[in-house]
């Protein structure tokens, strides 16, 4: 995204009730980050191989994203014309102050 970028008009989407008077504007929506979270599924299945992948989910920030990446990578690797084993795992990382 451009600094000078002005992104898009609030109303052209659904914002819940209790977020409308704080958010301006839209910058990346809901399907350009899903569509962007498919072709990163789909680069990690291609530079992986056939190597075993190891998701690791750092909570509480990342559970989302990274569940929507899953998804993605589960969806391609079970209708491909190849199968590769996945181990997921969660950390919990304290904050530094």
């Amino acid at each position: 995204i451009r600094d000078e970028d002005s992104g898009y008009n609030k109303h052209l989407f659904c914002i819940p009730k209790h977020y409308e008077e704080d958010l301006e504007t839209v910058f990346i929506p809901h399907g350009l980050i899903l569509d962007r979270t498919e072709r990163l599924a789909r680069d990690i299945m291609q530079d992986m191989g056939s190597h075993h992948i190891v998701a690791l989910c750092v909570l509480k920030g990342g559970y989302k994203f990274f569940a929507d990446l899953l998804d993605r990578i589960k969806a391609l690797n079970q209708n491909g014309d190849r199968s590769v084993p996945i181990t997921v795992d969660f950390v919990r990382i304290k904050s530094y102050c």
